[in-house]
């Protein structure tokens, strides 16, 4: 499909078809506690599943829902683009559990899951540790006892949550993270602990979708000003379905007011812009540009390493085979496509170099 390259995924979502699929995973206990409650899914509303822009209408099965084996993947992405590795970011609803037990139980189900129904059967597969955020000491855990699987190659959190990632008290995370050579990936979606807003609440899906772009400026403000990324100069920050043209006025916005209250971040000791270009990398899946405004959006990041390509299976992104956004200029696709992907996660470089 893309003639010349090897491409990495970085964003891909498999489906799963609800808690059934998760009890074999869990203890007598939990899975007794799915069955006595009459727990049968924790789809998030961050991605509707009859919302035509979760899952694209070709790629739904026969009941309407995303692929859930690894045959649909293959079929659908990994051979039909010739992807040599792709990342499955798993979106299922262990996140906006409010019970901490029951979050760290059906997390842990979800990764060994991934693990056990897609990891296990592609050698192409890799994953990323979703983290029951509801429990920083959890997290930590769960990152300590997935962290020896090396096709593990980040952690995932999300951006609308609980609160701020920058706070020090989840960087005890940052610091399992840089210790087992994982990123950071924050992907797009709400823990729903708080309005999608800084206003209110939203009445209508459109709003919240759009919303997650203020979630990732708040976030990465957040990661920057409280000093997570000077604290962890070696720690990659993936920024999943993000959007990216609002990125170079932010970064312009971000730098010049540092520059008149510098004083009250001094741990910030360079540009901001510098150090978000630095550690800081995005998905190309949405783009949110016109095609003839793309390369012009690109020449204000500054940096040709910032931009990871991303299929964002089975989201609504893009029509038939055009997973490349229009417009990127064919110098940045060796990388945008590879090389950018294998500078961000460490243990994909130590595949392509074995």
């Amino acid at each position: 499909m893309f003639s010349g390259y090897r491409p990495i995924d970085c964003d891909l979502h498999p489906m799963v078809s609800g808690m059934q699929a998760l009890t074999p995973y869990m203890d007598a206990f939990w899975a007794d506690q799915v069955r006595e409650r009459g727990i049968t899914t924790l789809d998030s509303q961050s991605w509707p599943v009859n919302s035509p822009k979760t899952i694209r209408a070709d790629w739904r099965g026969p009941k309407g829902r995303g692929a859930e084996s690894v045959d649909q993947l293959r079929a659908q992405v990994l051979d039909r683009f010739g992807v040599e590795t792709g990342i499955l970011n798993p979106l299922y609803g262990v996140q906006l559990v409010l019970n901490q037990d029951m979050a760290v139980a059906f997390t842990r189900a979800l990764n060994d899951w991934i693990r056990a129904e897609w990891l296990d059967r592609d050698d192409r597969l890799r994953a990323s540790i979703v983290l029951p955020m509801q429990n920083v000491a959890a997290a930590v855990e769960e990152i300590e006892r997935l962290g020896p699987d090396r096709r593990f190659v980040q952690v995932l959190a999300l951006a609308l949550g609980e609160n701020p990632l920058g706070k020090r008290q989840y960087w005890p995370i940052y610091e399992a993270c840089v210790r087992h050579g994982l990123a950071l990936g924050i992907h797009a979606g709400s823990a729903y602990r708080h309005p999608q807003t800084s206003v209110g609440w939203t009445s209508w899906y459109l709003e919240e979708y759009a919303a997650n772009q203020q979630g990732f400026q708040s976030t990465l403000a957040s990661l920057l000003t409280e000093g997570a990324l000077v604290k962890h100069p070696e720690l990659k920050v993936v920024l999943l379905e993000s959007g990216v043209t609002w990125l170079p006025a932010f970064l312009w916005r971000l730098s010049k007011t540092w520059k008149g209250v510098r004083f009250e971040i001094p741990w910030v000791d360079r540009l901001p812009a510098e150090i978000i270009r630095d550690q800081v990398r995005l998905t190309v899946q949405p783009l949110d540009a016109p095609q003839e405004q793309v390369k012009r959006i690109l020449d204000h990041l500054r940096s040709d390493r910032m931009l990871l390509w991303a299929s964002d299976w089975p989201h609504w992104q893009f029509d038939g085979d055009a997973a490349v956004p229009p417009g990127i200029p064919s110098a940045l696709m060796p990388e945008l496509m590879r090389e950018n992907a294998l500078a961000t996660y460490d243990r994909l470089r130590e595949g392509a170099l074995a």
